[in-house]
């Protein structure tokens, strides 16, 4: 038996017990903090049956390793080259492939597909984002699960939740709101409002902690007088509430310990960072930071604390918007964007117009079919790397568990590179490892981010604990501005209907990303018209797609839910950067929805 953790893009990062000699006869660590000893099916059978690209490729010919990684050598020789890496792996090892980019002078790219905006947002209003450890969770009594769906990406959180009282927030029924005791279905892109005006309640009722927003927070009365600002009564038809609902969220709120478990959802659109400072001022007028069994957990940062070894200095690009037809040669590592970025009809242009496309990667899939030279890689299985996680502190070391004939680990690739250039300054694999694990506290027998504190902000804001929480005090947004409410309601007396549907993208539970299973769904509401099972063009200014109908009663009717794993999804979605944290806005869209003919 050996110990090692699961390197799927997941808040969990299980530890993972597998037998080598029955491989992949895999269990979790019963007596972990993180887990409660099951692993998701993903991990247990997804990519076991998944197809592995066994054989390197050069110009659709199967080659030896030895010429395709020439061949990528070669390529690298041209005068403008990216590295655009996906998250298919999240050991730290994926980053060592930075320091080939930065000796031969190429590009990375810089903000997110998945939660930069948020985290944007959390730094404008604390400083830093130290996230709060599961034991203070525990500790809660109330649990604001806040635009995530955490049985399909955070299952292991569950036990911690369990004799706590339950609020979801979410246009979507999911599992978790159908296990609450209070589910707020909003209207999308409503989470804004809902924070400001429940922290003008609680000021209102005289709910908010006087005492430590004087010590840490004290531009309150400000804050205050901006939530004066939004009008209660038309912001409240708008979000889909009232305030007969507003107060029932508010008795789960008053003199209670509460943590918001805030999920990416939320801030999916250009104004996603105002959504997190937003709820980070809710939070800071319930005075829930530094407290025990208070606070807002998000996606953390969970390279805080340490020092990166793989951290260069390069040129970069946005993530969510690269030009690829700008560069001669990108390395797609464990990414797919031809599938998974938004705009696909602007990006498989742009990616056909690339003279070298190199993926490097797993599993078949939109980018490899396009790419000149395919590297297949190693999984974590069959190599030693570093599990930090974005969901809790601890780091697992990750052992290799078996022996594989299949592909290179990332590492070997960048030494491959180095050599063949003639670079020095590579150091070994095992430095790399240790490196990272010699700066991580232990305690109890397991290893802590350095980044790790007991009850974050108890001493204030910041990087040296010395600042001040600040408080939002603008909301700029072209698609609704709480002063042309009433203005807004007035013109629409007289207009036609809204026949357009919200886009919302969330993951499957049987993907992850475009890894693994592939749907071709579009969810519904039943009150809409449309029939199970039949073909529809849903088309938005951006693109069009065809998908087949499933009925949904859990989704609003001015709704569709278009998971992210599904074939033809980013037809739909704008190539636009977030306000804040150049992020993805895959949740900014409109479309409208056409019925098509069986055989069209």
């Amino acid at each position: 038996m050996i110990n090692t953790a699961c390197g799927l893009d997941c808040y969990d990062a299980c530890r993972i017990i597998a037998d080598k000699e029955k491989f992949p006869k895999l269990s979790g660590d019963k007596v972990h903090p993180a887990g409660n000893g099951a692993l998701c099916a993903l991990l247990n059978k997804s990519m076991h049956e998944a197809e592995r690209i066994v054989k390197p490729r050069v110009d659709g010919k199967e080659v030896s390793t030895e010429e395709a990684m020439s061949a990528v050598a070669e390529a690298f020789k041209t005068e403008r080259s990216l590295l655009w890496r996906g998250s298919g792996n999240l050991g730290v090892m994926q980053e060592v492939t930075n320091l080939f980019m930065e000796k031969t002078g190429g590009s990375l790219t810089h903000g997110s597909l998945c939660d930069a905006a948020g985290e944007a947002g959390i730094l404008q209003s604390r400083g830093i984002h130290r996230n709060l450890p599961l034991e203070q969770i525990e500790k809660a009594d109330t649990v604001v699960v806040w635009g995530r769906n955490i049985t399909v990406t955070n299952a292991h959180i569950m036990p911690f939740l369990e004799g706590k009282s339950l609020v979801v927030i979410d246009p979507v029924r999911t599992a978790i709101a159908k296990q609450a005791d209070l589910h707020m279905q909003i209207e999308p892109r409503m989470d804004y409002y809902v924070a400001i005006l429940l922290a003008r309640f609680v000021f209102m009722e005289d709910g908010d902690d006087t005492e430590w927003l004087e010590e840490f927070a004290p531009e309150h009365e400000d804050f205050y007088d901006y939530t004066r600002e939004h009008r209660i009564k038309a912001i409240l038809e708008h979000i889909g509430t009232d305030l007969g609902e507003m107060g029932r969220v508010l008795e789960y709120l008053r003199d209670k310990k509460v943590v918001f478990l805030v999920g990416a959802g939320v801030q999916k659109y250009s104004t996603g960072s105002y959504v997190l400072q937003a709820i980070d001022a809710l939070a800071a007028v319930l005075g829930l930071f530094g407290r025990e069994g208070c606070g807002v957990h998000y996606m953390g940062t969970s390279k805080l604390g340490f020092e990166n070894p793989f951290k260069v200095d390069t040129t970069s690009v946005p993530k969510a918007t690269t030009n690829f037809s700008y560069f001669d040669t990108v390395l797609v590592q464990g990414g797919n964007p031809a599938a998974s970025m938004p705009d696909t009809s602007r990006v498989l242009k742009e990616l056909k117009e690339v003279d070298n496309l190199i993926y490097f990667g797993l599993y078949e899939n939109e980018t490899s079919k396009l790419a000149r030279i395919v590297i297949p890689a190693r999984n974590f299985f069959e190599k030693e790397d570093v599990r930090l996680s974005y969901g809790h502190h601890y780091v697992e070391r990750m052992n290799k568990v078996v022996e594989s004939d299949i592909g290179i680990s990332e590492y070997d690739f960048t030494k491959y590179l180095f050599d063949a250039f003639g670079f020095k300054g590579l150091e070994s694999e095992s430095h790399y490892i240790n490196f990272w694990l010699e700066q991580c506290k232990e305690e109890n027998g397991y290893l802590y981010s350095p980044g790790y504190h007991p009850c974050p902000y108890e001493d204030g804001f910041g990087e040296e604990g010395d600042e001040e929480f600040e408080f939002i005090d603008d909301y700029d947004d072209d698609f609704i501005n709480p002063k042309r409410f009433r203005k807004h309601r007035k013109q629409s007396k007289n207009k036609k209907p809204d026949e357009t549907f919200w886009l919302l993208s969330p993951k499957s539970a049987k993907s992850l990303n475009t890894q693994f299973y592939r749907d071709n769904r579009v969810q519904v509401h039943p009150d809409t018209g449309f029939k199970e099972g039949e073909k529809v063009r849903l088309t938005s200014e951006h693109g069009e797609y065809d998908f087949i109908v499933h009925l949904n009663e859990d989704i609003r009717t001015n709704c569709v839910v278009v998971t992210n794993n599904t074939v033809g999804v980013n037809y739909l979605t704008p190539a636009i950067l977030s306000d804040e944290g150049h992020n993805a806005c895959y949740q900014e869209v409109k479309v409208t929805i056409e019925k098509m003919d069986s055989d069209s």
